[in-house]
């Protein structure tokens, strides 16, 4: 039975908090009055003013509560309803205009229950308004209900006074069964999110996590809800418990629950048709469009949902997009795409870059009986069509799997790798090294393209997009342990065990090929980190650039931490001074990324350097001017060989029969798919060929001084 309770019509809007929760010597205003930042001074209505409400259909349960500003024009207020204490700002003669939507500036046709209202607004037709703060020049039209509780939260995980522990919203990453889960929070970025689901062993750390969640927000009850100046809200149904940033907007929604939507004027936030969304935080600049589903979410700044997609318990980061999908309980780091309606993603840590073809199925077939199975993937993970995958699974970085079937748990620590299941053999193949023997276009051109697409204006996480970083070169190492113990056949393919489990045999192909390409790649990488280090610093000579090298006895480890690097050292002290209480806040978590951020390229230098010793086999006192000449004229070669493989790989597709067949001629082609020869990315890697030899010959003139 629906419990419906009576009360006097005339409480009507008085007592949004309840006694017990008001502080002695306060009002139910109190916090109201701390929100309202708005300079503007109000007064009563005079008599003439009422005069002018009652003629044009206002009503009020008691006039002497509304309180209006100088500028406040009664003409503008039409067949409006007012309940409790309301405040409006400047009304005048003026139209409102945004997108086409053309609105008279006033109140007209809408019931509104103790709010302030801002300057110059337009609100039509909104048939419930209770409890919300809003700013200048807002415009509302077609709103069934924008309302706020007492007790609203505003997407954040914590809960009010007097309210019981089992009411606290959690958030349930990367493992069905919550054993991950985490606190939400407006401003959680990508790192907390995963070092708050991963150190679960850490009771002492993940004990501080809740502390810095809870102590950024307060748990007093009677906060109202805000809407920010130029903020745009149309033909939306249900509006409760939503705090709004400014220069937002909204149309079409459904139902928008128990949220933040950040967006300001240069990171405006939109969400559209159709749209449901529960108990989570918006970034800035998201867009959220046509009946996307939502319920325990955290969209970091620039992220998009789209065309269906339904997100639930997750974390998606900055700069990424998903539509029409299923995507739960899963931590996805920056940049990631999701696009095609059929694919399902689910109990996953994926470290960024990564992106999800039609049909992928990761993670919904359970080996076990309980939903406890996770699947861990490093940056550029990449499934193919139709893939489906088993938990539990781990994959190196920048795998890419061919469709298929996979029928048991994978453990992939090649990086750079395509895996197939080749069916008709029964047999498992890894390819390690297949992006830059096959598709070089595609990877140099991601890397290029993710840091181009980042639109953050915030960018407190340094994220990593270069394909050869610290995290990839450590896999690259570990890969040519393993490689180097393979015997090969001649065709330069080893049978093996331990990367599946299951007894059919495993192949490793082209071992001796992605041998020598890994030894290569790290030579390239350590040469080129030095070559910036000289360039940034203007050397004048190698001995002066020689001092500032500092080989570390052995090759740090580094770990993702939301798509920013960081080496593991680091990571442990961060974790003690947590522990210890010298690091108090999220805002101080936040501050040691940007102090990683700062020292990233002179810890990559320091690792490049190493990592150059190890794979040359040489001590620091081999190093010398000549030794670095050589391996610049190496870097040269290296990055000529990428250069023509990028123009392959991408002419396949000019050159294969089964892609010209559909054109008549090869005008047509050029006209549809573009040429190659204008391919404005080719062109410019071709340029960047040409200026990184000039470079190296002017070092090496510097370098024979």
């Amino acid at each position: 039975m629906n419990i419906i309770q009576k009360h006097a019509v005339n409480n009507l809007g008085y007592n949004f908090v309840e006694t017990q929760y008001i502080p002695a010597g306060k009002d139910e205003y109190y916090l109201r009055n701390i929100q309202n930042t708005a300079d503007t001074v109000y007064r009563k209505l005079n008599s003439q003013e009422i005069e002018t409400l009652v003629r044009n259909r206002n009503t009020s349960d008691n006039w002497d509560l509304i309180f209006v500003s100088s500028f406040f024009n009664a003409e503008l207020v039409r067949n409006c309803k007012f309940y409790g204490l309301v405040r409006i700002g400047n009304l005048e003669p003026f139209y409102l205009e945004f997108h086409n939507l053309r609105m008279p500036v006033g109140l007209y046709n809408s019931t509104i229950i103790s709010c302030d209202l801002g300057n110059n607004i337009c609100i039509d037709n909104v048939n419930y308004l209770s409890h919300y703060i809003i700013g200048n020049e807002v415009m509302i039209a077609n709103v069934n209900e924008i309302a706020a509780t007492d007790k609203a939260k505003f997407g954040n995980g914590i809960i009010t006074e007097g309210e019981e522990e089992e009411t606290r919203i959690w958030m349930e990453l990367c493992n069905e069964n919550g054993g991950r889960k985490v606190l939400p929070f407006d401003g959680m970025l990508p790192g907390d999110a995963f070092m708050w689901s991963k150190y679960r062993t850490d009771d002492a750390l993940l004990d501080k996590f809740k502390t810095f969640t809870l102590q950024k927000f307060d748990s007093r009850r009677g906060y109202y809800g805000k809407i920010g100046d130029r903020t745009v809200i149309k033909n939306c149904r249900i509006i409760k418990d939503v705090m709004i940033g400014t220069d937002a907007y909204l149309k079409g929604a459904n139902k928008l629950k128990n949220l933040t939507i950040n967006s300001d004027a240069e990171r405006t936030s939109q969400i559209g048709e159709g749209c449901e969304l529960v108990n989570g935080i918006v970034g800035y600049g998201c867009r959220i469009f046509y009946g996307v589903k939502a319920v325990r979410f955290v969209m970091a700044s620039h992220s998009q949902l789209k065309y269906g997609a339904r997100l639930l318990n997750s974390y998606l980061g900055n700069n990424a997009t998903i539509s029409c999908c299923e995507v739960l309980n899963s931590l996805i780091f920056p940049a990631h795409e999701q696009h095609h309606n059929n694919s399902f993603l689910c109990a996953s840590l994926l470290m960024g870059q990564s992106n999800m073809a039609a049909g992928a199925t990761i993670g919904s077939n359970h080996n076990s009986r309980s939903p406890d199975g996770e699947i861990v993937a490093g940056r550029g993970f990449w499934p193919g069509l139709c893939v489906s995958l088993k938990h539990n699974s781990k994959f190196a970085s920048f795998n890419i799997l061919a469709k298929g079937d996979f029928p048991a748990e994978l453990n992939i620590p090649f990086p750079f790798s395509l895996v197939s299941n080749d069916v008709a053999r029964d047999v498992l193949v890894i390819m390690p090294g297949y992006w830059f023997m096959y598709n070089m276009y595609a990877l140099e051109r991601n890397a290029w393209k993710y840091a181009d697409r980042d639109r953050r204006t915030d960018k407190i996480q340094q994220l990593e997009y270069d394909y050869l970083a610290p995290d990839t070169i450590n896999e690259l190492f570990d890969a040519l342990k393993i490689l180097t113990t393979l015997e090969p056949n001649e065709e330069g393919i080893a049978t093996t065990n331990g990367y599946e489990n299951t007894s059919r045999t495993i192949e490793i192909v082209k071992v001796p090929q992605a041998t020598t390409l890994f030894a290569e790649l790290i030579r390239y990488y350590g040469t080129m980190q030095l070559l910036n280090h000289f360039l940034t610093n203007k050397f004048r000579s190698f001995d002066e650039f020689k001092k500032t090298l500092s080989a570390k006895i052995q090759r740090s480890t580094w770990l993702n931490i939301g798509g920013q690097l960081i080496q593991q050292t680091e990571m442990e002290t961060l974790k003690r001074n947590i522990k210890s209480g010298k690091v108090k806040s999220w805002e101080e978590v936040h501050h040691f990324y940007l102090t990683e951020g700062v020292n990233y390229q002179r810890d990559k230098m320091y690792h490049a350097y190493t990592s150059l010793l190890e794979i040359r086999s040489i001590t620091p006192r081999q190093f010398t001017a000549d030794y670095f000449i050589n391996l610049l004229q190496q870097a040269v070669e290296t990055k000529t060989w990428m250069c023509k493989e990028i123009y392959e790989s991408r002419a396949k597709d000019y050159t294969n029969p089964f892609r010209k067949m559909v054109y008549e001629t090869t005008e047509e082609m050029n006209k549809v798919v573009g040429s190659l020869e204008d391919n404005s990315f080719i062109q410019q890697q071709a340029g960047k060929l040409d200026e990184f030899k000039k470079l190296v010959k002017s070092v090496t003139k510097k370098l024979k001084v």
